[in-house]
């Protein structure tokens, strides 16, 4: 029973682990070969230079 306790959870990560892989290898991204590291995002100009709308539920500003 012990060692159920302890194969079971181990045999499940395995069967999580496969099947990642095969989505991997069924359903690849496009970009996979053009990823960029995490900090190196960067803002195309015009999405800088317009502002950004207000958060909904706020009021509009009064004219």
């Amino acid at each position: 029973m012990a060692m159920l306790a302890v194969l079971i959870p181990l045999l499940m990560l395995g069967v999580v682990l496969v099947l990642g892989r095969y989505e991997e290898v069924l359903l690849p991204q496009e970009n996979a070969d053009r990823r960029e590291p995490a900090g190196a995002s960067v803002a195309p100009a015009s999405a800088a230079a317009a502002p950004s709308p207000a958060p909904a539920g706020t009021a509009a500003p009064s004219p």
